[in-house]
């Protein structure tokens, strides 16, 4: 049997701070103990408590200074996308035509999926986050050679191949039939290989038919373990198109919802102009949200309101939208979080940011059983972030009295070098020092 331990201060959450008694909903241990053994964690706990019930022989890492997490969790974000990650100029739908289509076509060609692939994986352990939910491109490879590098690595990942069959460039378009050969081909020979998941994935609703978007859900219901994964009321020009091309619908949601895609395996990207009856019927069908405060800002969609998203009872989780979103970090994401909060006249509490961050993402992939918290039981997958990274991240978090100030001085100070490690499994997949 292999087993580590690890001495640092600890953190996780076992429930939404935002709903449960800070006591009951977040673990912190200032001088904790966390054992891994075969992959999984053994014991999390107080070192007074843990440190005379280890096995004889059980070598400690003593990690002063450090504060160890759960690996986070990206509940959205487009690994084709990284090469336009900072593209200037442009809201949603002309970015896309702009940059991101463009960039998509590239992906028709296994060796430069490949490259991208390898270097978006090691992008997300390089800052702390070991699970997400990825958009690729409409081309077969693409979620090939995502699924290639994340099985080497061994990651919890959970991808599909775009649907796009209207509204978008040659090369980027596939049909109803091609659409559900691949998508049906991919569930096949991917789904359940190592961590591996995947979701169903039309691009938004602009660029799917009619006939498309019910294949989708089709597809979806035969196969009961894949997610459902897309874009909803994301930008004012987008949900207007969405009036002309579908005007008997109810709203957004409802065009989903008509196709069989709005359940409890759905999660949404960007919801921000979501209104409150939709919010309310999305939580009554256990659609998940997917807030990306980074992108909505730099593409200029809007401020995504999720205290009425949960007072609505939605299950909201933080993506990063690369590459509208400018970073990888989840970190970072809890702090733009917070300012699209005080934008709106809502004080994000950082535990409940920490929250969305871990758990709750991990409940919208649905991986709640494996990942989100380092409850004993569960795999491995956590971050060993560094409390002194940079001087100026070394001052204020000395100064800081409880773990939702380090969290929030984290979430607006510190970037990929905080992460000093990142392991998967149990297993080191990224050290700064080794980078």
């Amino acid at each position: 049997m292999s087993r580590q331990a690890y001495r640092a201060a600890l953190a996780h959450t076992l429930a939404d701070p935002s709903r449960e008694r800070a006591e009951d909903a977040v673990a912190h241990h200032p001088d904790g103990l966390l054992v891994v053994e075969d992959g999984h964690v053994a014991a999390f706990g107080a070192y007074a408590d843990l440190a005379q019930t280890l096995a004889p022989g059980t070598e400690v890492t003593e990690l002063p200074g450090r504060l160890i997490v759960p690996g986070f969790v990206d509940a959205h974000v487009h690994y084709p996308q990284v090469d336009v990650m900072a593209a200037w100029g442009g809201q949603l739908l002309d970015w896309l035509d702009t940059h991101t289509f463009p960039a998509e076509q590239a992906f028709a060609d296994r060796a430069h999926a490949d490259a991208v692939a390898g270097f978006f994986l090691d992008q997300l352990l390089a800052n702390g986050t070991t699970s997400a939910l990825v958009f690729c491109t409409v081309h077969r490879v693409s979620v090939e050679a995502l699924f290639e590098a994340a099985l080497g690595r061994d990651m919890r990942l959970v991808a599909g191949k775009v649907l796009m069959d209207r509204h978008a460039p040659d090369g980027l378009t596939d049909t109803v039939e091609t659409g559900r050969a691949d998508t049906e081909a991919l569930i096949r020979a991917w789904r359940g290989r190592g961590r591996l998941g995947y979701a169903v994935t039309p691009r938004f609703a602009v660029t799917s038919s009619d006939a498309q978007l019910a294949m989708a859900g089709a597809v979806a219901a035969a196969h009961p373990d894949v997610l459902i994964h897309t874009h909803m009321s994301e930008n004012a020009r987008e949900i207007a198109r969405i009036g002309e091309l579908f005007p008997d619908a109810r709203d957004y949601l409802d065009v989903y919802a008509r196709f069989g895609l709005a359940g409890p395996r759905s999660v949404f990207a960007h919801c921000v102009h979501a209104s409150e009856d939709a919010l309310k019927r999305m939580a009554q069908s256990g659609v998940s949200a997917a807030f990306c405060p980074a992108s909505n800002l730099l593409l200029g969609s809007g401020l995504f309101n999720l205290s009425q998203a949960c007072a609505c009872g939605v299950n909201t989780a933080l993506g990063t939208d690369v590459g509208g979103g400018g970073s990888f970090s989840l970190l970072q994401m809890m702090g733009e979080a917070y300012k699209v909060g005080q934008l709106r006249g809502h004080n994000l509490d950082p535990l409940h940011a920490f929250y969305l961050a871990t758990l709750a993402g991990a409940k919208a992939l649905h991986i709640d059983a494996h990942v989100g918290n380092l409850a004993p039981g569960k795999e491995a997958d956590f971050v060993v972030l560094d409390l002194a990274a940079t001087p100026l991240l070394a001052r204020r978090t000395a100064a800081a009295k409880s773990l939702a100030e380090t969290l929030f001085i984290l979430s607006i100070l510190a970037d990929d070098r905080a992460v000093e490690r990142t392991y998967l499994a149990g297993r080191l997949a990224h050290s700064r020092d080794r980078a």
